[in-house]
C-alpha cells in the first residue's frame, strides 16, 4: 500500500517514518509538513493510506478532510485527543495521540483492510515523558519531569526547568491540553506549574523547588484548594 505523511514536526515525521519503514506492507511515497503540499501531489498519484496530523500551517487536517470528495483510509495523528468525535464523521481507520508506540501503530494498521465503516476510532491515550522543543534549527529534548512551570510571554512560551529556561512558539493553551492535568495545572492566565515542585503556598503566591514564586490568580484559586487542600 502506498501512503503519505503529513506532519510538520520534524521528530514526529522521523518515528512515522521508521515504522512505516518497519512496515513490509507500506511503501512511503511522500512526507509533508502541510496539507496543501500533499493535495498537488495527490493530483498525479494514488495514495492508499494516509497518515494525517490535525494541527498543521495554513490548513488543519480536520480541514483538509473536508476537501476530499473520495479520500484514501486516513489515520489520525495528534497531541489531542478532542477531535475524536468530529473525526468520527470522517471514518478515518484509527486515532493515534501521540507519543504513541510501534505496537500501538501496528494495532491502527491491521484496521486497514477491515475498516468498519461507521464505526468510532479508539483512542488509546498515553502519558507523554519527554517532548522536543525546537531551538533556533534544533529540537531539544525535554524530559516532561524536569518541568518547574511554563509562562507564556507574548507570542512564546517560556519553559523552565531547575537551572535553565526554553522558549517554544506553542501557547499557553497547547501546553495546557499537552501535559498531564495530574501533575500540570493552570494557576494564573499566564502560568501552568509542575504541583509536584510546590514548596509552598501563602495566600496568592505558590513558591516552588526553583525558588520561584508563581501568583495564583483568583479566577483559578478555587479549583487549585479544592485539588490540593
Amino acid at each position: 500500500m502506498k501512503c503519505i505523511i503529513i506532519e510538520d514536526q520534524l521528530p514526529a515525521q522521523r518515528i512515522l517514518k521508521k515504522y512505516v519503514e518497519d512496515i513490509g506492507s507500506l511503501v512511503l511515497a511522500g512526507t509533508f509538513t502541510d496539507a496543501l503540499e500533499a493535495m498537488e501531489m495527490m493530483k498525479s498519484t494514488k495514495v492508499d493510506v494516509i497518515f494525517l496530523d490535525i494541527h498543521l500551517p495554513k490548513i488543519s487536517g480536520i480541514d483538509f478532510l473536508k476537501t476530499l470528495s473520495n479520500p484514501p483510509q486516513v489515520i489520525l495523528t495528534t497531541a489531542f485527543p478532542d477531535y475524536a468525535l468530529e473525526s468520527y464523521e470522517f471514518e478515518v481507520v484509527d486515532y493515534l495521540l501521540k507519543p504513541f508506540s510501534f505496537q500501538r501503530f501496528i494495532k491502527a494498521i491491521s484496521k486497514i483492510d477491515t475498516k468498519q465503516k461507521n464505526s468510532i476510532p479508539s483512542i488509546e491515550i498515553t502519558e507523554i515523558n519527554e517532548v522536543y522543543i525546537k531551538v533556533g534549527y534544533d529540537h531539544v529534548r525535554v524530559v516532561i519531569d524536569n518541568i518547574v512551570y511554563i509562562v507564556s510571554d507574548a507570542d512564546y512560551t517560556e519553559i523552565h526547568l531547575q537551572n535553565k529556561k526554553h522558549l517554544s512558539s506553542e501557547t499557553l493553551r497547547y501546553w495546557e491540553k499537552l501535559l498531564s492535568s495530574k501533575k500540570f495545572m493552570r494557576v494564573h492566565k499566564s502560568y501552568i506549574i509542575n504541583t509536584s515542585k510546590i514548596e509552598k503556598v501563602s495566600g496568592n503566591q505558590i513558591y516552588l523547588t526553583n525558588q520561584k514564586t508563581v501568583p495564583l490568580g483568583r479566577a483559578y484559586k478555587s479549583n487549585f484548594m479544592k485539588k490540593f487542600f
